[in-house]
């Protein structure tokens, strides 16, 4: 499995899901920055989501979803300890969020033992049950779990906070990479009719990217979008449990008819400059890549001030971000945006400006380079 005599390093990604989704996403973009310079096999603890994969550039080594123990379950000594003789042979181990936990518990409990690779863990946000208070049982876990990991990253201010506070991570363990995009990607213009759901003359898009999860609350999207003009639709791209919730919302305000859910997209570059305005809604975030990606496309951003949301746009751009949970306040902002043509390319020429000084894929891509690099001991 190993790289040997030189050869070509072989990286173990254990994902929580490899759905279509930030994290998954971001991991898509450094496996292509990486080419033929690394090896990758991917495993998903929900074996069925397995979607981000399509973005994965041909010729790249990749093994998807091979045998391996579950990464869902109780965390019995015998079964992490499966996991553990699993991770054998590789040259670096990268677990991501709370899905793959048990793998970093092993890998601690056992690294010795069965003489394991370097170790790396990823945290990019919470799920429902930690939204509004972390939970004690796992702040636990995680503090013990990522005893011997050769490195935290975390995309965010609050979760370095959090990761250094409540995880008592040592300060050299933790890593605040912010995510980056291609931004001269997202500068081109779409072609109109790149989805099922082809844009109108004289119609006007709000947008999203996100997966349909209970967390990013689509529904109040939905609800918050619904007093525009006529001319306005809103547009949802991504897929998850949540669709049925979001299609009922547009039913009983009868928008659904302005209400579209094309499904994921495998590059967001060709189709978010469709979009007149992005807005999120969600409960719960830390650094989205797709406000990023939306600020490069040179739109506004109409967001709940969760995570980093705020310091990322634009200084032009924060008085649009709404308190978090404020529906009313999201609608007044998108109402705002809608009415004037002249503030949303105001706000986007800003928006574009920052996310190619501070936020072009380059940077971050050269961080978990060294990175990596650094924990195998060798280039890569």
């Amino acid at each position: 499995m190993s790289a040997k005599n030189g050869g070509v390093p072989h990286i173990l990604h254990l994902q929580s899901t490899f759905a279509a989704g930030g994290k998954e996403r971001r991991t898509v973009q450094l496996i292509n920055a990486f080419g033929a310079k690394a090896r990758h096999t991917i495993v998903s603890a929900e074996p069925e989501r397995l979607g981000a994969a399509d973005g994965i550039v041909r010729g790249i080594h990749v093994i998807l979803q091979p045998e391996f123990p579950s990464l869902k379950g109780l965390p019995l000594p015998g079964r992490l300890q499966k996991i553990a003789r699993a991770m054998k042979g590789y040259d670096l181990v990268l677990t991501y969020n709370w899905g793959a936990m048990d793998a970093v518990m092993a890998h601690t409990l056992f690294k010795d033992l069965h003489n394991l690779p370097p170790l790396i863990h990823h945290e990019d946000g919470f799920d429902e049950s930690e939204l509004r208070k972390l939970k004690t049982s796992r702040t636990w876990y995680r503090r013990v779990a990522l005893g011997k990991s050769a490195g935290l990253v975390v995309p965010s201010e609050k979760l370095e906070e959090i990761a250094l506070v409540d995880w008592q991570q040592p300060l050299g363990r933790v890593k605040r990479i912010p995510n980056g995009i291609d931004t001269k990607a997202f500068a081109m213009r779409p072609k109109k009719d790149v989805l099922r759901t082809i844009k109108r003359p004289g119609e006007m898009w709000v947008g999203t990217l996100a997966g349909l999860r209970t967390i990013k609350n689509l529904p109040r999207l939905v609800r918050a979008f619904a007093p525009l003009q006529e001319h306005w639709h809103l547009v949802i791209l991504g897929e998850g449990e949540a669709r049925a919730a979001i299609e009922a919302e547009a039913d009983r305000l009868g928008v659904n008819h302005r209400v579209h859910l094309p499904g994921a997209v495998d590059d967001p570059a060709r189709v978010i400059g469709l979009f007149d305005i992005f807005a999120l809604s969600s409960d719960s975030e830390q650094f989205p890549l797709s406000v990023v990606e939306a600020m490069a496309a040179g739109l506004p951003v109409a967001a709940p001030a969760v995570g980093d949301i705020a310091d990322i746009v634009s200084d032009e751009n924060a008085e649009y971000i709404s308190s978090p949970g404020d529906e009313a306040e999201l609608a007044e902002n998108l109402l705002q945006l809608s009415l004037s043509k002249e503030l949303r390319s105001r706000l986007g020429e800003a928006n574009r400006t920052k996310a190619v000084a501070q936020f072009d894929e380059a940077k971050m891509v050269a961080t978990y380079r060294r990175l990596y690099s650094s924990a195998m001991r060798r280039d890569l």
